[in-house]
């Protein structure tokens, strides 16, 4: 196999296409064949820095730890990252270029891209065995055709073959496997070589006359019908994984290492970008993580996380008219813990300084930490490591803010800690096993609590298993031989058309 490629597009956002390309990297990887993922466009406030300093979606980077290579900017060439008022930062080949309105970005500068687009995708299959490439929302959206470089315009630029992934759980998965292909020109349906059913619950005999009658009316098979499985999300580009006050679906069920469990509430602020910083918690046995938007709940939690995001001076007026500001002042009076990451790390400080990214002016923070924040046009991309609180440890860095650390009672990676509040602008830091365990050590102490963190859980490992179990998903449920043969081939010539066709 030599620079062979697929499409995995879907019916709707969130149908499972991270997944399954993640699945399909894995599995390949497991075959020894060196695969690479790829993205054109991602839509996305969770974001990654490569090893040479480049921004990238996060789910790129987690399906680049599927395929077991190390991520680059090819991999995402561009990234829109939303900041309000219906615009976006514009992230090009891992660098910001400007921000765009939705209309402006459609209108032309989209088209343009597609050459950078193609050139990426080029260089990954040079380089590689094969290339599993995502699609985003749905390849049907008619009114965007014209500009789309991620689904069918990829797709009829590189000669890619697609597979259309639908979710039956939403309901309606024939209806719309079929739409999606129904409403696609003639030229892009003759590169749509198969489906792939996600999120099955039941017994798959009770599904298979449907798998035909799809057939027959669409001329091309089912390639695989993927079972419901809890916990196998990847860090997500758009959206929560739970709603508001429901608990990270990753937390864990095991029972506390000690005595009491350890209640985290993290603070769901407008643009929140890189929530998956509380992934790692939520690993931790005994560790309950809840998205909390009440005063109440963040009176009643033990550790209160307030994350980082695209719009620091929005989010922090927010917090204020919800009574939440309040709550953390209090928290922080009566010596009760507070994480500030990134955008929430600088909302703690006792002012910002913004001419970016709200152009606010000065901004009074909550005056938690003694640090004054300046926005830079200059975006901060970084991949620092060093040594807190006596272990090891590493992180990634994405904004516009410089902090001015004025004091405090210790140093806290780039930041400080006063009290029972600690700041910092590093994201990821508590993936590093023994760095974590140490701060909720001091959590939970300052907290009252006993809970001890357990001695081995690994978060690097977590994953490992949680890939693995995507690759399994690929191998057990999908024809991983008519797959192949999509990487190697491409799709198959004579496929029929399904009218109505594009309009």
């Amino acid at each position: 196999m030599t620079g062979g490629a697929l499409l995995v597009a879907g019916t709707t956002s969130d149908a499972g296409k991270s997944v399954v390309t993640a699945g399909i990297c894995r599995w390949l990887a497991r075959r020894g064949v060196k695969v690479a993922p790829f993205k054109a466009q991602n839509m996305s406030l969770n974001s990654f820095v490569t090893r040479d300093g480049a921004e990238i979606g996060r789910a790129q980077a987690m399906q680049a730890a599927a395929a077991r290579v190390e991520p680059t900017a090819l991999m995402n060439p561009v990234l829109l990252k939303p900041g309000g008022d219906r615009t976006s930062q514009v992230v090009l080949l891992g660098k910001p270029v400007g921000e765009l309105s939705a209309r402006g970005y459609h209108a032309g500068r989209q088209e343009r891209l597609l050459g950078t687009v193609t050139d990426c995708l080029a260089e990954l299959r040079r380089t590689h065995d094969a290339v599993i490439c995502e699609g985003a929302g749905s390849p049907a959206e008619i009114n965007l055709r014209h500009s789309d470089i991620v689904n069918m315009g990829l797709a009829r630029a590189a000669r890619l073959p697609v597979v259309v992934v639908g979710d039956i759980d939403r309901g309606g998965v024939f209806a719309s496997l079929f739409g999606t292909t129904a409403l696609l020109s003639a030229e892009d349906q003759a590169l749509v070589a198969g489906y792939l059913v996600n999120r099955f619950r039941g017994d798959v005999t009770l599904l298979e006359p449907g798998l035909e009658m799809l057939r027959g009316l669409t001329g091309r098979p089912v390639l695989g019908v993927l079972p419901y499985r809890h916990g196998l999300g990847i860090d997500e580009e758009d959206g929560l994984r739970v709603s508001l006050r429901g608990a990270v679906r990753e937390s864990a069920v095991a029972p506390p290492h000690g005595r009491d469990v350890l209640r985290v509430a993290v603070v769901p602020v407008p643009l929140m970008s890189n929530f998956t910083d509380v992934d790692a918690l939520a690993a931790e046995p005994g560790v309950v993580v809840r998205f909390c938007d009440r005063p109440e709940e963040l009176a009643d939690a033990d550790l209160a996380v307030v994350p980082g995001t695209r719009g620091t001076v929005k989010a922090l007026r927010w917090l204020r008219e919800r009574g939440l500001a309040d709550a953390l002042v209090r928290r922080a009076a009566e010596g009760r813990p507070v994480l500030g990451i990134c955008g929430g790390f600088q909302m703690l400080g006792e002012r910002i300084e913004d001419e970016v990214e709200s152009r606010a002016g000065t901004v009074d923070g909550l005056g938690l930490l003694p640090v004054r924040v300046r926005f830079s046009p200059e975006k901060t991309l970084a991949r620092p490591s060093g040594e807190a609180l006596g272990e090891p440890v590493e992180g990634y860095e994405i904004h516009h803010g410089v902090a001015e650390v004025a004091g405090g009672d210790e140093p806290f990676l780039d930041g400080c800690r006063t009290g029972s509040v600690w700041g910092t602008h590093w994201h990821g830091s508590l993936e590093s096993d023994g760095f974590r365990r140490a701060f909720l050590r001091r959590v939970a102490a300052d907290a009252g609590r006993a809970f001890v963190p357990a001695p081995d859980t690994s978060f690097a490992a977590l994953r490992e298993e949680q890939l693995d179990r995507l690759g399994d998903l690929i191998e057990e449920h999908a024809d991983t031989g008519a797959l192949l043969r999509l990487i190697e081939d491409g799709a198959p010539e004579g496929l029929p058309f399904v009218p109505p066709g594009a309009p």
